[in-house]
């Protein structure tokens, strides 16, 4: 794992898991809502976003997480060598066994 994409649902937990894994692998992490979004939640304007994703996945080691499944979905999962997709349930379930309430039906 090196070049890693963390896609998902809103509130699966894919900041969370991204800052985690970065600190596990000593991997510089990039999140797309913090890239994507200036100042008073003007959005970088296309060509802008465009160069950057380019820079950004041009690294030797990279965890972006984030969406934005615009023109830059496919150069993203293109230079990655994993992917993981969160989904709700997965952040639920997380939440659940780390707090030891998990029942089993």
């Amino acid at each position: 794992m090196r070049r890693v994409m963390i896609i998902g649902s809103g509130g699966s937990g894919k900041s969370t898991l991204a800052r985690q894994l970065g600190k596990i692998l000593n991997i510089e992490v990039f999140h797309l809502d913090a890239i994507h979004w200036k100042p008073g939640w003007v959005e970088t304007p296309l060509d802008e976003w465009k160069a950057i994703i380019d820079e950004l996945t041009k690294k030797e080691t990279w965890i972006i997480d984030g969406n934005y499944g615009d023109c830059t979905m496919e150069t993203r999962i293109q230079a990655a060598d994993t992917i993981i997709f969160l989904t709700f349930f997965f952040s639920i379930f997380s939440l659940l066994w780390c707090s030891n309430q998990i029942l089993l039906i």
